[in-house]
């Protein structure tokens, strides 16, 4: 009697953790849909193509963006296999190319956009003609801050203070342009290069934005909001073998003490895991195309840090493991470090 209590306790915890798991979602990033500009923020209309057809073929459900925030926000399940598809910096083949195609699957989408350009009228990005024409289409614009600026760097002689409001200015009045040209504001911001700090993160929160990154990893209820993971699909990053792996990745549940921005050229990232569904031995991170030093300091505790300098600039720590649960599928998480001068 007493193993058959332990059998069906240990198959309830179980079963919870399994349907805890299938709470997330993945968020895909695209810039350029082109064969003619750089390839590293770019594909091709047919690497696109076959992006949607594989999650159209394979069950996916792509959703607005606003669906998975609202999720996280609320502490709602998400479904598994959930997908959500982002453009940044509202290029004119967004309206050219990548249109079409995503008329063709039905799919819904989000533009961030960067008023201040589209209002000097950059020949690059769309317009505001043309992205309400997509607007009414089904398409989602939200806020890349108003000229596509580092955010957290502060300009010559300017004082912190001085650097808050400017930041207020640039968030608050680009959002407040693109409500007036298309009549909806999510409050989202997609960080210019995909950097912050916590600064930034902090006055992203205090305006009542969401933060979103270029730093990989699915999202789950655990999702800081400040700091929002998205997986690029552009460049080298759209190949679709590798890429079904990313789409099918599970979020780690944890908290992180790290700062984003450092002068630090081994910077040390800590992680506090919330659940753990996999072996502290499969858990491996990588640092620029290196293995990072990983030590352990309890079961749910552990440090990374850089065995080799990082250059200046972006980094990225990119560390994953195997489910227990779920096989054949990966937790993943990628934390942005900037090595500053």
């Amino acid at each position: 009697m007493a193993s058959k209590k332990v059998f069906h306790l240990s198959l309830g915890l179980f079963l919870s953790l399994y349907f805890c798991l299938a709470q997330a979602a993945v968020i895909l990033q695209y810039h350029h849909v082109s064969e003619t500009l750089p390839r590293v923020t770019s594909l091709s209309e047919s690497e696109f193509s076959d992006h949607l057809s594989f999650l159209k073929e394979h069950d996916y459900q792509v959703v607005p963006l606003h669906q998975i925030i609202e999720a996280i926000k609320q502490q709602k399940s998400i479904p598994d296999k959930t997908v959500a598809l982002t453009f940044d910096d509202g290029f004119i083949n967004n309206f050219t190319q990548a249109a079409p195609i995503l008329k063709r699957f039905n799919y819904p989408y989000t533009i961030f956009v960067n008023p201040q350009l589209i209002d000097e009228g950059k020949s690059y990005v769309m317009n505001w003609q043309q992205l309400r024409e997509l607007s009414k289409a089904g398409a989602f614009i939200a806020n890349h801050s108003a000229k596509h600026d580092y955010l957290h760097v502060l300009e010559k002689g300017e004082s912190f203070s001085q650097w808050q409001e400017r930041m207020r200015h640039d968030i608050t009045h680009s959002e407040l342009r693109i409500k007036q040209e298309i009549g909806h504001n999510f409050k989202y911001l997609a960080y210019p290069y995909g950097e912050f700090n916590q600064a930034l993160q902090e006055l992203v929160a205090e305006l009542g934005f969401v933060g979103i990154g270029q730093h990989s990893g699915a999202v789950s209820k655990h999702t800081d909001l400040t700091r929002v993971p998205r997986f690029p699909a552009s460049g080298i990053y759209a190949n679709l073998e590798t890429l079904k792996t990313k789409i099918a990745s599970l979020p780690f549940a944890f908290k992180v003490d790290a700062k984003s921005v450092t002068n630090n050229t081994k910077p040390q990232l800590k992680l506090s895991f919330l659940e753990k569904d996999f072996n502290k031995g499969r858990f491996n991170c990588f640092i620029a195309g290196n293995t990072a030093k990983i030590t352990w300091l309890s079961d749910n505790h552990v440090e990374i840090q850089a065995e080799k300098e990082l250059n200046k600039g972006r980094s990225r720590y990119n560390c994953t493991a195997p489910s227990k649960a779920k096989p054949g599928r990966f937790y993943w998480l990628s934390h942005p470090f900037v090595v500053a001068n």
